[in-house]
């Protein structure tokens, strides 16, 4: 069964690669931007018209705020690059904002940019496959037509790519992403020639359309918030600008210095190509409306539901290279693949940073191990399935969607960058080189500077979108930060309780004449109480093993052992795959051949819960041994349970259904059966 189950897996993942292999997946800056850029690259799709929907509101003399509002975008995106460029050389570890708010500002504002992340991260996989069906929809009918089920596929798909490992998805996505952004640069290139150089007009496909304002004659508040809600919209071509300072161990060395270039290139290609489409948007006389069906009016009537609206991008597209030309499929075809691959941003940022969390045991242990390919695998595929469930309720729908968007990014944004000014704060009180002290003292007023606007930014989201969706996101978060919180309650507990310590006679390794095989991973109350009782069984033999996964485990494990002098051999296993079952079964089966007729007893510590949730943050990998272990002749299979204080709700609501009684049945009394006498006649 289990060559079965393996053989479709090596299929769509590849064959498992050993854990010293890691090097060999770290990314050269070529492969890194699109990797890690992806996202904010191809949001130079979809964000120039979210600015022009929302401005569609005042009519189309509102248009002309466009340039001003593109202006403020580029230099909020110019200052995130700048102070990410600290931060990624200040914290190379892979932290990102989530390790620069925990050290700087506290673990509650650390995981209150964990929370915000891990939702905008599934936003990022919701939001770009929706555009990216959307756009290729303007092509091809039937995708718009099932533009759910397109989006379902394609995330489903995207999360195969990456469990293939983050190396070879880099490849994968690298040519259509730089082709996406040579198609665009070549587009703003030949509009500017055609447009300044030949004097052509060129004309959008909605350029003779009138908008029909649903809010005419704004002045004053009304449109300073609409010109705010506006520049929010067009904010979202910053998402993803974080990923790069989480990702920065997966660059190649030196990893600060290549993750810093990284940042700038993708800085300076998100600002031309966002500028460049707004600007040739006004020079064809681009119309975009919240509702077209009603809003956009052709000839004097509304445009009806029969309508389709393309996206700025193609539109512009369109009106330079014509409609149908080479050029003009080429980058449609790229813009809604790049726009699909953009979701590789959050696959690769998600992971990491649940990997982090867990080891932090704010989440689950599992989504810390690495996968088959060495990807996070249990923190990809809990991606895929957020983002799916998100697409389906929303249906797929960008505009919908994107109200929920980039909430949590500019969360993490402040409260990282506040972080960074208390990190040079604290350098500089220790610092006396006067050459070291000016590059800290500009370093933190970059930072500062960074933290001021993006917080201003962040009011202005919150206000202008949290009636419209962004208080979804918000929901989010606290559903994350209160299940975190909870996890790690749960782990803290659990440590106080097992840890070893020498008052625990009952507890504590005995001397005998015995054998067992008795799994180890930590040495705890647990690992104690499963060593007392194999001391007790009397085998011929007594040894622990244990499987190194991680090498700082495994010597903290052998310090352990040797600080408490338990008087038991403690034999370790190498694992390069990063597996537990496999090395057990075969070390197990290798002592059944070298001695047929002995009997082999393996001995698994594991927990005892009272609580449902709390089976799922513990014993999987005893779970999984057992499975394997009981078909194995010759081998006998020992739990070693060790209650936790949980289990005793368990024991309450066993006693309480033992001592329920049916209504009725005390009054009556127990049924029994009784023997029918025969009827006596007297």
């Amino acid at each position: 069964m289990s060559k079965l189950t393996d053989l479709p897996k090596r299929i769509l993942i590849g064959r498992a690669l050993r854990s010293d292999r890691l090097g060999e997946t770290l990314l050269p800056k070529r492969v890194a931007l699109p990797v890690f850029a992806s996202d904010p690259l191809s949001s130079v799709a979809y964000a120039p018209g979210e600015v022009l929907i929302v401005l569609s509101l005042a009519g189309l003399s509102a248009y002309h705020f466009s340039p001003w509002i593109a202006l403020a975008v580029v230099v909020l995106m110019f200052t995130v690059v700048a102070s990410y460029r600290q931060n990624v050389r200040a914290y190379p570890s892979g932290g990102g904002d989530y390790e620069v708010a925990t050290t700087n500002l506290g673990p509650r504002a650390g995981l209150t940019v964990a929370s915000a992340l891990l939702v905008d991260y599934v936003l990022t996989v919701a939001v770009s496959v929706s555009a990216g069906v959307e756009n290729l929809g303007s092509a091809v009918p039937f995708v718009i037509e099932n533009k759910t089920l397109c989006a379902v596929g394609a995330i489903v798909l995207l999360a195969l790519m990456n469990l293939r490992g983050v190396r070879e998805s880099g490849k994968l996505f690298a040519v259509p992403t730089y082709l996406f952004v040579a198609g665009v640069f070549a587009m703003i290139l030949w509009g500017g020639f055609r447009s300044l150089v030949l004097g052509d007009t060129m004309h959008a496909p909605t350029a003779e359309f009138e908008i029909k304002p649903e809010h005419q004659g704004l002045a004053g508040f009304a449109l300073v918030f609409l010109l705010l809600r506006a520049f929010s919209s067009g904010c979202a071509a910053l998402t993803g600008v974080e990923a790069i300072s989480n990702g920065v161990p997966a660059f190649r060395k030196p990893k600060s210095r290549n993750a810093a270039t990284t940042l700038a290139l993708m800085g300076l290609l998100a600002v031309t190509m966002f500028c460049g489409i707004i600007a040739l948007a006004m020079a064809t006389d681009v119309k975009m409306a919240e509702n077209p069906a009603k809003d956009l009016i052709r000839d004097g009537v509304p445009v009806g539901e029969g309508f389709t609206q393309d996206p700025v991008i193609a539109q512009v597209a369109e009106a330079v290279f014509g409609h149908g030309s080479f050029l003009f499929m080429v980058l449609a075809a790229a813009t809604a693949l790049v726009l699909f691959l953009a979701a590789n941003t959050a696959y690769n940022g998600f992971p990491l940073l649940g990997s982090i969390l867990a080891q932090d045991r704010y989440l689950p242990r599992q989504l810390h191990t690495r996968g088959d390919r060495l990807a996070f695998s249990n923190g990809i595929v809990l991606l895929a399935g957020a983002a799916v469930l998100l697409v389906w309720i929303y249906g797929a729908d960008t505009t919908h969607l994107i109200q929920l968007y980039i909430v949590g990014v500019f969360v993490s944004f402040t409260l990282s960058q506040t972080g960074m000014v208390r990190h040079w704060n604290r350098l500089l009180a220790a610092e006396r080189d006067p050459a070291r002290r000016r590059h800290m003292v500009r370093s933190r007023a970059i930072n500062a500077f960074g933290a001021f606007f993006t917080g201003l930014v962040l009011v202005v989201v919150l206000a202008t979108k949290f009636t419209h969706g962004a208080w979804v996101a918000l929901l989010g978060m606290v559903i994350f930060y209160g299940t975190m919180t909870a996890i790690r309650k749960h782990y803290d507990r659990v440590a106080a309780e097992i840890a070893a310590d020498d008052a625990s006679p009952d507890e504590s390794a005995r001397p005998s004449r015995v054998h067992a095989i008795v799994l180890v991973s930590k040495l705890h109350r647990p690992t104690l109480r499963a060593l007392a009782y194999a001391q007790l069984i009397r085998a011929d033999q007594l040894e622990a093993l244990s499987i190194s996964v991680d090498p700082a485990e495994t010597k903290a494990l052998r310090e352990d052992w040797e600080r408490h002098g338990v008087n038991v051999p403690l034999k370790i296993l190498d694992s390069p795959y990063r597996e537990v079952t496999r090395p057990v079964i075969e070390y197990v089966k290798g002592l059944r051949r070298r001695s047929p007729r002995d009997v082999v007893s393996v001995y698994i510590p594991e927990y005892v819960v009272g609580h449902w949730y709390e089976h799922l943050l513990h014993n999987q990998s005893a779970l999984r041994l057992k499975g394997r272990l009981l078909f194995t002749p010759g081998v006998m299979v020992t739990s070693v349970p060790y209650q936790l204080q949980s289990s005793e709700a368990a024991k309450k609501r066993a006693r309480k259904r033992a001592d329920w009684s049916a209504p009725g049945s005390v009054r009556r009394g127990p049924v029994e059966r009784r023997h029918k006498e025969p009827n006596r006649k007297g």
